[in-house]
Order: C-alpha cells, then sequence, then structure tokens
C-alpha cells in the first residue's frame, strides 16, 4: 500500500496561520499531509481540487476563517458552498466525497489544525489510496 497523500489549501490569514502555530508549538500531525497557502479559501477553484485529485492527491480539504471573519467578506462562505457542489461532483463520478473537506480554523487555533488534520488523515487512511482509473 502506497502513502496517503493529502493536500490542504489554506487561507493565508487564518488557517495558515493555525498551521504555523501548530508547528511553532511543535504540535506534530501526519507528515502525509502537505499545505498551500492561498490568499483566501474562496479563491480555490474547482478546478484546483480535481487537479489535485488527479495529481496523485488521495484526499484534499480547504481550511478558511470562521464565518464573519473572512478578510475578503464572504470567502469562506463561498469556499464551503464550492466544496459542497464539488463533493456531490466526486460522488457522481465514483470518488468517495470524504476525501474533501472544508473546515474554519482560526489563526490561534494550532491545537484544533492539529486535531481537524488528524482526524481527516484516519478518516482517509481508513479508506486507503485513491485509484483513478484515467489519471494523471
Amino acid at each position: 500500500m502506497k502513502d496517503i497523500k493529502i493536500l490542504g489549501f489554506l487561507c493565508q490569514w487564518c488557517a495558515y496561520q493555525g498551521a504555523d502555530l501548530a508547528g511553532t508549538s511543535r504540535l506534530t500531525y501526519p507528515p502525509e499531509v502537505r499545505v498551500i497557502k492561498v490568499p483566501c479559501s474562496g479563491r480555490v477553484s474547482s478546478h484546483m481540487i480535481f487537479k489535485a485529485f488527479q495529481k496523485g492527491a488521495d484526499a484534499v480539504f480547504v481550511a478558511g476563517c470562521h464565518p464573519g471573519d473572512c478578510h475578503f467578506k464572504s470567502g469562506n462562505i463561498i469556499a464551503e458552498k464550492r466544496i459542497k457542489v464539488v463533493k456531490s461532483i466526486l460522488d457522481t463520478i465514483g470518488v468517495e466525497p470524504i476525501r474533501l473537506d472544508f473546515f474554519f480554523i482560526s489563526a490561534s487555533e494550532g491545537v484544533r489544525f492539529k486535531k481537524v488534520v488528524e482526524e481527516f488523515y484516519a478518516q482517509i487512511e481508513k479508506l486507503g489510496s485513491l485509484n483513478l482509473k484515467n489519471g494523471k
């Protein structure tokens, strides 16, 4: 069984800062989780998510500011809605929707970031690697 690969798109203002706090606090989470800092979770397009799966991610998550705290007013709410739509598309094409999720994480929530990532990883580990028939 190959290693699980999880990609997270993190809002630079909140979620990425929460991940940074987890790191500076020496909290560990699975090394199979890779993160990409984005200006706002609302900027993560469905194309980016599908591309991540196509390029070998076994799971993807997007994390943004809590409702009411978005630096761009409603980017986090847009992202949360987009994730719901993409999940339904994944289900239609035979990919378990649980392989995609959205989390609200603030800059002060390093412990929460660690917990959310570990729980998400555990769910994906149970599913195993994603095998796309026409991948890459």
